[in-house]
């Protein structure tokens, strides 16, 4: 076989990896220069994986380098053959003509590395040389982001309908949104053979005119111009009448106009020119057979709803919604919405008259009627899925965050639609002024009423009478501990996961006043808690007494290395093999220093018995609190280490036959031995001996909270005390060799406990204090006060810091039926249980911005599971729920009554979904 070569002549047949070098060549010398206006091109990856195995079989062929020449020619039979002309046809419309770039229209649901691959010009180019075929799907690169130096091709150009006013005469183009509007102005003027005087363009967007177009230089992204929006086109004469009916404008019907070759657009989608006008009539209706067919799917929708007629199976429900670019997160969240049984009657409904057209902080209706179009079409009887594209058009209108094709978060969405949809069906028409108060120690039922009428006054929408709770806000001051308490409305719970949500941590624990031994404590605290859970946990486990409180530190080295005072420092910054001491001193002593008694011992060099290296520090200091303000004498300083150290005196033996002299002996010896060989490091830094001299006094440095005191320990010393007690100091956290313990599944209690636990606010959030008239790092506590109907969980999985993003894994084991609140509700006054039941979930598979969403959802009048997968639906059995891809939960209140729970699963299935 005779190739072309590289420069278009004939040339040997090139080997498959001589072709991959040429290929890959090209594609690397093209990319870094690429820029703004260049065109990549379209090849179905189809295509484009035969071609890869042809070019890259010899390389699969050497994993069986040594075989025997038999098997050598066996395997050749499998050896792939070069592909044929490159064919993308199924990327494109069959009424679209292969052998034409014009009128080519791309199917509506391509993805990229999924249906298609995108190579530079060139390398189409040479491929092209080679194999032929086609079409050639040529897009242009544009730029983007909010620096606009992100570059990217566009696919999809923006597809706009024009309508020509007075006339009616419509038709729809493609043109790139980083075209200006002087260019669309000028396409419609040249479509409709118009002058530019003549014409005013208006953004038409639900067929009224939001805005006239008459900044010619903004561009149509600029303009928040989305796909498949309505342009007005404007025309009047130079006499003010309705100018004449002239050409293409005759044509009352919509056609799809298109480029020819030689006018492309600047996003390589082909632009509409004047030639249009001069179609043939079969041209024509070519192009009209074209509009028809993109938008055929959607138009097999718009069935009429009966709403309250059923018959079990085929009321409805299980249609899809297909995946048009990374819209899995869209499509997962809309679905879960549309099955909420409160919004399918309502928005079944004529909802219409509780429209908001007027407020300021909504979408003027828009969304609400989009969604509830959407809704009723999910609901029509037939499975046939079509593509949302209109309902995402006029999400990105609103909110451009979610605009383009890159996958989002659905539970960022899902707040979106929530709080959008309030406002659009606000029944509110005019929001009062209200100063919210403070509690000021009035009955929390009287607060918390308060504030919901407040928010009642200001917000009364069907989402708040299904979606919106109360909860109860508690800030404490850390300095004056002033109290300031607020109930506040929430829409759904955002509950953090943490594979551990506790931790054990071990301390030693000391009496400074000599009444008890070292011992060890080992307790529970919350894994992400503070050092004042801590401290409560050891002051609960060690039995204090009322005047007593634990002064806390860490042991570093046989010294005190850093003193833990701050209550709000995050446990997280002890680690697991540090090792803690605990003291517990009187809670009345203020302004205080501590005694820190450092015990030393001799040791002997290594390898020379006779020789020592002197006094070491070993064991762990003991503490004892002084008055500042006292005055304190070396004799004094004896008295309290002979008390820390009583609870460690040796026993002496008992001997009968000691006589009077003997026994006076020993008792003088005795008052020598109290005389501890102790050194002080005092305020001028010198170490003074405290042996000697019991009167005088002792000047305490006063730079410093700690007081170093020695205490060096002779073999005689040693014998009277037993420093075991010192020496064992254990880490917070020691891992066992052979422990192993049984983890547990997370539940989802453990989850909103720990949401509802009290911590401090962060140092970017904290609260500004009224008594004290600065801001405060607040301690904060929540509690459940009024559930809703519908209560939305959303389970953390993503975290995001400067410099990575992550996703927990993490398996929660949420209750699928009778999942109770009660005890988690702090308004006692509510006797009834508050129990919840599942009726659907998003869940989210793969990793950060390339992962897949879908929704697991219970069909009401089945009662039944279905995985909602895009457009693809099938059964699914309960015990399948489950699993570690649970992103976002919807549990509804199950009707309770004397007998016990009532699910709405059954006998009140219909009530729940039909008028």
């Amino acid at each position: 076989m005779v190739e072309v070569s590289a420069t278009g002549g004939s040339s040997r047949e090139l080997s498959p990896e001589e072709e991959m070098q040429i290929i890959h060549s090209t594609s690397m010398a093209a990319e870094p220069l690429t820029k703004v206006g260049d065109t990549f091109c379209l090849i179905s990856r189809r295509w484009w994986e035969k071609w890869i195995s042809y070019v890259t079989q010899n390389k699969t062929a050497g994993t069986n380098e040594g075989s025997s020449s038999d098997h050598h020619d066996l395997s050749s039979s499998n050896t792939p053959k070069r592909p044929s002309a490159i064919d993308n046809s199924d990327l494109i419309y069959e009424a679209a003509s292969i052998h034409s770039t014009m009128d080519i229209e791309l199917h509506d649901t391509l993805v990229e590395h999924t249906d298609y691959i995108l190579v530079p010009e060139d390398t189409w180019n040479q491929l092209c040389a080679w194999y032929g075929g086609g079409p050639k799907l040529g897009r242009k690169v544009i730029s983007g982001g909010q620096s606009q130096t992100e570059l990217s091709v566009e696919v999809y150009p923006l597809r706009l309908r024009l309508h020509l006013m007075p006339k009616g005469d419509q038709c729809a183009i493609r043109i790139s949104k980083k075209e200006t509007i002087g260019t669309l102005h000028k396409k419609a003027c040249e479509i409709f053979q118009l002058n530019s005087d003549q014409v005013s363009i208006w953004d038409y967007y639900s067929h009224r005119k939001h805005a006239l177009m008459n900044d010619l230089e903004k561009t149509l992204d600029d303009a928040n111009i989305q796909m498949d929006q309505d342009i007005l086109v404007e025309a009047v004469d130079n006499g003010g009448s309705d100018v004449q009916e002239n050409g293409f404008a005759k044509n009352e019907s919509t056609g799809l106009v298109e480029p020819s070759k030689t006018n492309y657009s600047i996003a390589g989608g082909f632009s509409a020119s004047k030639n249009a006008s001069k179609n043939s009539n079969s041209e024509l209706s070519q192009l009209q057979s074209l509009s028809t067919a993109i938008k055929e799917s959607e138009d097999k929708t718009q069935t009429p709803v009966t709403v309250g007629v059923s018959t079990r199976g085929s009321s409805g429900g299980l249609t899809g919604l297909l995946n048009f670019g990374n819209t899995c997160f869209m499509n997962s969240a809309i679905q879960c919405l549309v099955h909420t049984p409160e919004f399918a009657r309502y928005f079944r409904e004529d909802y219409n008259q509780e429209i908001n057209w007027h407020n300021p902080l909504g979408m003027v209706g828009e969304l609400a009627l989009a969604f509830g179009e959407l809704l009723r079409k999910l609901w029509a009887p037939g499975r046939t899925p079509f593509a949302p594209r209109q309902f995402k058009a006029k999400l990105a209108r609103f909110a451009p965050q979610f605009s383009g094709y890159n996958q989002h978060d659905s539970q960022e969405l899902l707040a979106f639609l929530l709080d959008g949809l309030h406002e659009d069906l606000n029944r509110v028409k005019h929001k009062p002024y209200i100063k919210s108060r403070d509690a000021d120690g009035r009955p929390d039922e009287e607060v918390a009423d308060e504030y919901w009428a407040n928010h009642i006054a200001r917000n009364d929408s069907i989402i708040v009478d299904v979606c919106q709770g109360q909860y109860k806000s508690t800030l404490v001051c850390p300095v004056c501990e002033k109290i300031s308490v607020t109930f506040d409305p929430f829409m759904y719970l955002s509950l953090p996961l943490q594979s551990t949500t506790t931790r054990t941590m071990t301390v030693t624990v000391f009496s400074c006043d000599g009444s008890a031994v070292p011992a060890t404590c080992t307790v529970t605290v919350p894994k992400q808690g503070r050092c004042r859970d801590l401290i409560q946990a050891l002051t609960t486990a060690c039995g204090l007494k009322h005047n007593e409180k634990v002064f806390l530190v860490e042991i570093r080295n046989h010294l005190i290395h850093r003193f833990l005072e701050d209550p709000l420092m995050s446990l997280s910054s002890i680690k697991d093999d540090d090792h803690l001491s605990a003291y517990k001193i009187p809670k009345s002593m203020k302004n205080t220093k501590f005694l820190q008694l450092i015990h030393r011992r001799e040791e002997l060099e290594t390898g020379n018995a006779r020789g020592t290296t002197g006094w070491k520090a070993y064991g762990t200091p003991l503490v004892f609190p002084v008055s500042c303000d006292a005055t304190i004498t070396r004799g004094d300083i004896q008295l309290i280490v002979h008390t820390m150290l009583s609870p460690m005196l040796r026993p002496e033996p008992m001997h009968s036959d000691v006589s009077d002299s003997e026994a006076n002996e020993n008792s003088d010896s005795k008052t020598e031995s109290r005389k501890l060989p102790l050194k002080l490091v005092d305020g001028n830094n010198a170490c003074i001996d405290l042996s000697v001299g019991e009167e005088r006094t002792v000047r305490l440095p006063s730079s410093s909270m700690s007081i170093l005191l020695f205490i060096d320990w002779s073999p005689k010393l040693l014998k009277k005390y037993d420093t075991n007690y010192l020496e064992k100091l254990p880490e917070v956290f020691k891992y066992g060799p052979t422990k192993k313990t049984r983890t547990e599944p997370l539940s989802l209690y453990t989850c909103l406990e720990a949401f509802l636990r009290e911590e401090p606010l962060v140092p970017e959030d904290m609260w500004y204090c009224p008594q004290c008239k600065e801001r405060r790092q607040a301690s904060k506590k929540l509690d459940l006060w009024r559930l809703p109907e519908v209560l939305v969980i959303h389970l953390k999985r993503f975290s995001y810091s400067r410099s990575m993003k992550h996703k927990l894994e993490t398996f929660v084991n949420f209750p699928i039926h009778d999942f109770d609140l009660t005890k988690y509700v702090a308004n006692k006054n509510n006797s009834s249980r508050q129990v919840y039941e599942l009726y659907a979930l998003t869940n989210h598979y793969g990793g950060m911005g390339s992962g897949h969403y879908t929704a697991y959802i219970k069909l009401i009048d089945e009662n039944r599971w279905y995985n909602f997968d895009d457009s693809h639906i099938s059964a699914i059995n309960e015990d399948d729920v489950k699993s570690n891809a649970a992103y976002v939960l919807f549990y509804r209140r199950v009707k309770t009554d004397d007998n016990g729970p009532q699910s709405f699963i059954g006998r009140n299935s219909s009530m729940a979904m039909h008028k």
